[in-house]
């Protein structure tokens, strides 16, 4: 019988699904960005839809967005640079 125990560090658990969904479109909003449209132009399909919430769940920065978030009171013209989905968001934003 092979030796099955886990070497290694183990993986972190991703964050709550709800809260990572609403951090991301709230960057996006911020920055002007609304994801629902971008899917239904498709410049954004819901596998990438997905990886961002996945990203966003893994990044471990969820404490710095919300800080982010309420220190803005206005559009901003790009995501903030310790956001997990920062290039993806730029992206669709010049899109």
């Amino acid at each position: 019988m092979s030796d099955m125990s886990f070497r290694g560090p183990r993986p972190s658990p991703l964050g709550d699904i709800e809260r990572h969904f609403w951090l991301n479109r709230s960057v996006a909003r911020v920055m002007g960005v609304n994801l629902s449209e971008a899917m239904a132009e498709g410049r954004l399909s819901e596998a990438e839809y997905s990886a961002l919430i996945t990203r966003c769940r893994a990044g471990g920065c969820a404490v710095m967005c919300e800080a982010w978030l309420a220190t803005q009171t206005g559009e901003v013209p790009e995501a903030p640079s310790h956001c997990a989905n920062a290039c993806a968001l730029n992206n669709l934003r010049q899109s």
